[in-house]
């Protein structure tokens, strides 16, 4: 049997939103694999938080960059998030995003390039040395599209186009930039909140539609219909998945009714041009981070009753 730490546990918690003792007999059921203990949850239907899976504790800060149909997002992190509030920190953060926007988002070139009279590189191991706590330019992205717009929004932020979640939008078309800017930010921030995975059912990577099916279907079957019926029933309940994890299938937050898709179709008659999300992407700090804190033992001892 795996050895299933105090850690694991919390681990799987925070993700899931499940009961301690139900993250405990996930974990042992599955041998310790969180992926698989967060399937078996679910199919139990303990936790039906998927999009919680790449959730983890870390601190730090995104920051954005944009320019001329296009724009740049960089995750940098600390171990604190008292360092994270460090105005030396913020302004290391958006200074990388500037030169990751130069850069086309590619983080080797962004670490290698000049920053002051050293690297980015450099200068982020000074301040490791100097502030005593580690830290790292965990990724760098980039969008860029012509004729259109590149918009971005920052939530949570700790100071203008810093903060928690960044998100950029590329709204590709030849229509007046005056009006596409105003829809790409709503859209940027429709992204921030609904965390869509994919622009398109197309994109969506295929192992994780395989086990939405599975983790489904296996749900489905509980109610002890045949499987004929079942499967009849996989259309409806994957149609639910994709309107839940799609941008184009996903209904706008601004107004809470309107299908994205619907929404660049009336900006494209309105704008008097063809309007199309060309990319998306979306940073929250930490996110996929795994982090143990080690003093959530004393709370698994009493609740395993041997304290």
């Amino acid at each position: 049997m795996a050895n299933i730490t105090a850690g694991m546990v919390k681990d799987l918690r925070d993700k899931t939103g499940a009961g301690m003792m139900d993250c405990k007999n996930a974990l042992n059921e599955t041998g310790g694999d969180m992926e698989a203990a967060i399937d078996w949850l679910r199919k139990k239907g303990i936790s039906k938080a998927a999009k919680k899976a790449g959730r983890a504790a870390a601190e730090g800060l995104v920051g954005v960059a944009t320019g001329k149909g296009a724009g740049a997002l960089v995750e940098v992190n600390a171990e604190t998030d008292f360092v994270a509030r460090n105005d030396e920190f913020k302004s290391f953060v958006k200074s990388a995003a500037d030169i990751a926007l130069k850069e086309g988002g590619d983080l080797g070139k962004l670490l290698a390039a000049r920053h002051g009279g050293s690297t980015v590189q450099q200068v982020l191991t000074e301040m490791v040395a100097k502030i005593g706590e580690n830290m790292s330019v965990r990724r760098a992205i980039a969008l860029a599209v012509n004729p259109g717009v590149v918009a971005a929004y920052v939530h949570n932020a700790a100071s203008p186009e810093l903060g928690k979640i960044g998100v950029l939008v590329a709204l590709k078309s030849t229509a007046d930039e005056a009006k596409l800017m105003p829809l790409a930010k709503q859209i940027a921030m429709h992204v921030a909140a609904a965390s869509p995975l994919a622009l398109t059912e197309a994109h969506m990577p295929k192992e994780v539609v395989d086990r939405e099916y599975a983790i489904q279907k296996d749900l489905a079957l509980q109610s002890g219909k045949p499987e004929a019926v079942v499967e009849k029933m996989m259309v409806g309940r994957m149609r639910k998945y994709f309107e839940d994890t799609v941008l184009l299938h996903q209904t706008f937050v601004i107004d809470g009714e309107t299908q994205i898709s619907k929404v660049i179709e009336k900006a494209s008659k309105d704008f008097g041009a063809p309007v199309e999300i060309d990319g998306f992407v979306r940073f929250q700090v930490g996110e996929g981070i795994e982090k143990v804190e080690s003093d959530f033992a004393d709370e698994v001892a009493q609740m395993a009753g041997s304290r």
